[in-house]
């Protein structure tokens, strides 16, 4: 029986790259469902290709023009943010990839979990949000969570076998962006540009501008917390910027486990697809024959505030994580448009954690009104900057 795969986002990065791993397997894997919020000629094309049971389109500005382009097919078409988060309910889907960028993944991803969907997950924002909630719903289901982030893929890698044996601290690696090394007064020229080209990996225009401001991996970092229950201190980020080991975890007889590859999301999204079996591919193997060196270096917490800021919110809990996650998706908005400066979006996360209420023990509800609450504060702030 071939693995029937809902892909929630499959126009982004992840989405279009977990299609190709698809298509290398059509032996293995059947594409279910596709969805995406905005772009409908993508959506439309994927949809030709893969010949889903159902698509959404998220903007339902869009539905007449999708529904008449895939009519012939008879593919069901819906629209609407709630159609996104329902669909998961279909009991033809065997795993749901969730690879919606930010906050929008949150609903889907507990509907998914609470109908019992293992979950291929590629939205860290969930985790960070709301990663209480969402881990408890796995556990409250018994749902599998395999992540697909490579930091995070490697340390499950790592894990596996390992049972209950002790972990000492986790540390997930960086490659340091675009902008490594800068001072302070470089970043303050940097363009959105610039920050779209990553050094190694393949990646969305908002994640390659976390990954510049190294927020990313501060993200990160809190999703590992509750993808592996563990506490703050357990967790530490080392700069590599060759991108060849993608974590390392410590253990208490002072052992070292690390995952090695080439930088290339197809190979986490792959194993998290066919997960517990590894598939072969037309991929490089990794050669160390090839590579120079491997080289590692403490991050820049100064330089690179926002990283300290996520470490921060990380350890203050409550609904601090929310806080951070709405300001920076909405920072990195305004430099992606030039409304404000790569060295503002760090100054926009800080103002809005000092600003908004904390809530130490949150509820849904809550998660929900303090990102509503610090997308309004965020905006106000940018105004503010010139």
């Amino acid at each position: 029986m071939k693995k029937r795969i809902a892909i929630l986002g499959s126009t982004g990065s992840i989405g279009t790259q977990a299609l190709e791993v698809v298509k290398a397997h059509t032996d293995l894997f059947l594409v279910e469902v596709l969805t995406a919020y905005d772009n409908f000629d993508l959506l439309i094309r994927q949809a030709v290709e893969f010949k889903p049971n159902a698509v959404v389109i998220g903007n339902d500005e869009h539905y007449q023009k999708v529904r008449e382009a895939l009519d012939p097919l008879n593919i069901h078409v819906y629209a609407g943010s709630d159609a996104i988060q329902q669909i998961v309910e279909m009991e033809s889907i065997d795993l749901v990839l969730m690879a919606i960028v930010g906050f929008k993944g949150l609903n889907p991803t507990i509907n998914a979990l609470n109908n019992r969907k293992p979950l291929a997950m590629a939205n860290k924002e969930s985790l960070v949000i709301a990663g209480d909630i969402v881990a408890s719903t796995a556990l409250k289901t018994g749902t599998p969570i395999i992540p697909v982030d490579s930091e995070h893929s490697a340390i499950f890698q790592c894990l596996m076998g390992e049972l209950n044996n002790p972990v000492e601290k986790v540390m997930l690696t960086a490659s340091g962006g675009p902008f490594r090394g800068y001072t302070k007064e470089a970043l303050t020229k940097v363009t959105a540009k610039e920050s779209l080209a990553h050094p190694n990996w393949k990646m969305g225009d908002k994640v390659s501008v976390d990954s510049a401001t190294l927020i990313n991996k501060g993200l990160e970092a809190i999703e590992a917390k509750w993808l592996f229950g563990l506490q703050p201190s357990q967790i530490e980020v080392i700069i590599h910027p060759q991108s060849i080991v993608h974590s390392l975890v410590y253990f208490t007889d002072s052992s070292v486990k690390a995952q090695l590859s080439i930088p290339d999301m197809r190979l986490p999204i792959q194993f998290a697809l066919s997960y517990p079996n590894r598939l072969g591919n037309n991929l490089p193997s990794l050669d160390l024959l090839q590579i120079s060196a491997l080289t590692f270096e403490q991050p820049d917490i100064e330089i690179f505030r926002n990283l300290a800021l996520a470490f921060e919110a990380m350890k203050k809990g409550g609904n601090t994580p929310c806080i951070l996650n709405a300001a920076n998706e909405t920072a990195v908005d305004a430099f992606l448009h030039d409304r404000i400066g790569f060295v503002n979006i760090p100054e926009v996360i800080e103002k809005c954690i000092e600003q908004i209420p904390f809530i130490e023990k949150s509820g849904m509800e809550d998660y929900v009104e303090t990102d509503n609450i610090t997308r309004i504060k965020a905006n106000e702030f940018i105004k503010t900057i010139r």
